[in-house]
């Protein structure tokens, strides 16, 4: 993606996509790019990548010129409710690693799910997680009934509520699981790695928390001149 620093247009149409193959020109990787020292190039990852003076046909453009930011904006959408479907499962993963870490191991002469503390976490997972998850199906439904902008307020609302319900979830299990879920011996530490950078991913919570508000206000605005 990339924008046209000499246009006169709208904000909105400064910014074109274009498709680059790797073996380009003056295309080279850099370094691949880790996330709390975690890799995911094994399956195209991330990485540091640098273009000097590369030129590629007028072919490569996508859609035509100018049209980046709603290409962007097309996928941005059903993009964070996937990314928000895709934490609630791991959710129900780490509570399900919860759970059962608290009904095998033993402290002070009982399970540990049986001390209260415990069995609170347990009901607040859950809690959390379904939350998360019904308000993901309501902004999934209004995008395919209503379209993209129809949903914004309820998309942004997701991406701040799914990965702070989420990240809370994998904590617990993290805590239950003692030092056993920082290791590798849980996918806990990982999922948390993940999970944590989906509130920068698509756009850092501030910005969805702004956007939120902005919306809110517009809507009860509508409402008050109705009423009156």
């Amino acid at each position: 993606m990339a924008r046209d620093k000499n246009t006169s247009a709208s904000r909105y149409k400064q910014h074109s996509m274009i498709i680059v193959p790797m073996d380009t020109p003056g295309v080279k990787l850099i370094r691949p790019l880790s996330v709390f020292g975690y890799f995911d190039y094994f399956h195209g990852g991330h990485f540091e990548v640098h273009f000097d003076n590369v030129q590629v046909p007028v072919s490569h453009l996508i859609l035509g010129e100018g049209r980046g930011f709603e290409i962007a904006q097309g996928r941005l959408g059903p993009g964070r409710i996937h990314h928000c479907m895709r934490s609630i499962g791991a959710a129900e993963m780490a509570l399900q690693i919860l759970c059962e870490r608290s009904a095998q191991r033993m402290t002070f002469g009982k399970k540990l799910y049986q001390h209260e503390v415990v069995a609170h976490w347990i009901a607040e997972c859950r809690i959390a997680i379904e939350q998360a998850r019904l308000l993901t199906l309501k902004a999934a439904s209004l995008i395919d009934t209503m379209g993209n902008r129809a949903a914004r307020k309820e998309i942004s609302m997701i991406k701040v509520a799914a990965p702070r319900a989420v990240l809370k979830v994998i904590d617990c299990a993290i805590q239950v699981c003692g030092g056993a879920g920082f290791s590798e011996d849980f996918p806990l530490a990982q999922m948390f790695a993940y999970i944590r950078t989906l509130r920068v991913a698509d756009g850092p919570d501030e910005v969805h928390l702004s956007t939120i508000a902005k919306l809110e206000l517009l809507d009860q605005a509508k409402q008050l001149t109705a009423h009156l």
